[in-house]
């Protein structure tokens, strides 16, 4: 049989991966119907089909199933081992792409890259804004940040905030205006502001605890957003009550232009957790990236 070529197998990884050629060939620097063409090659001379195809989809068939877990770890350790070479530089040196929702972006990750960049000048990091829940090895990052409650169990997880909780709150206006709710319960009748999310296209159901006992809340308003920023400016001016993680409203809290309702209902949860693919072995680059957001309180 004619020797396969390495970066044809790595680009049945990424295609089989992202199960999408525009995607795939996003990140290996090609043109999809060259893509495409590499992989006809490809399978004419393994002479059995990897891919189904069809005008909307593309996927593995069994045969590349079979190849893919094996050949894609085999070829992450090659780009790890290869990354490792950097040990043998002054400094650590590298390309890291993280996958973020929008706020953790913000408030955990820039107060850290900030000065990360200016330490480790040869390491670039991306930062991909996605407020729903990426995959994030068919996504093509290297890793993720969200809350630590939807993590998947079967990924090494790194504390990077400390334990949160979300909290009811507006402008101090708008409860002189309309009274301040005493239960949960009592936000039936207040104008609140919904939060849309962008994975399943579902509202909010705010969350308070009471004694101990969940207690989901489904609330009314005539606003609704699929971004937490257009929410807190609606709170800050005193429109209705948004429902928002605390490390977002605590510096208005602090100044008096936030007040915060319903203290006894609100818990603390897991907070902002890196999550990463245990089958990845780590780079210098994102070992050092891993050091400086691991939440240190």
């Amino acid at each position: 049989m004619e020797r396969t070529n390495l970066s044809d197998l790595a680009a049945f990884v990424a295609i089989a991966r992202t199960r999408s050629f525009t995607k795939a060939s996003a990140q290996l620097g090609v043109t999809p119907s060259a893509l495409s063409h590499r992989m006809k090659l490809l399978e004419d001379r393994l002479g059995i089909r990897l891919l189904n195809r069809t005008t909307r989809s593309v996927a593995p068939t069994e045969a590349g199933e079979r190849l893919l877990k094996p050949l894609g770890e085999k070829l992450d350790g090659i780009e790890a081992d290869i990354a490792q070479l950097a040990e043998l530089r002054d400094r650590p040196a590298g390309h890291i792409r993280l996958n973020s929702d929008e706020l953790a972006a913000k408030l955990v990750l820039w107060p850290v890259i900030r000065d990360f960049v200016q330490r480790f000048p040869d390491i670039s990091v991306e930062v991909v804004i996605d407020n729903g829940f990426t995959d994030i090895v068919s996504g093509g990052v290297d890793a993720g940040i969200r809350l630590g409650g939807v993590v998947e169990k079967d990924m090494i997880a790194v504390p990077v905030s400390p334990p949160l909780r979300m909290l009811a709150v507006s402008a101090p206006s708008y409860f002189e205006r309309r009274g301040r709710p005493q239960t949960p319960h009592d936000l039936v009748n207040h104008e609140c502001l919904n939060y849309r999310f962008t994975s399943n296209g579902g509202m909010y159901a705010w969350e308070f605890e009471d004694t101990g006992t969940p207690l989901n809340v489904r609330v009314n308003g005539q606003l609704a957003f699929n971004s937490i920023f257009p929410i807190m400016d609606a709170a800050l001016d005193g429109t209705g009550i948004g429902c928002v993680l605390d490390i977002h409203a605590e510096s208005h809290i602090k100044d008096g232009t936030l007040e915060a309702v319903l203290l006894d209902y609100s818990p603390y949860f897991e907070g902002y957790q890196l999550y990463y693919t245990s089958r990845r072995q780590p780079t210098p680059a994102f070992s050092a990236l891993v050091k400086a957001l691991r939440y240190k309180g």
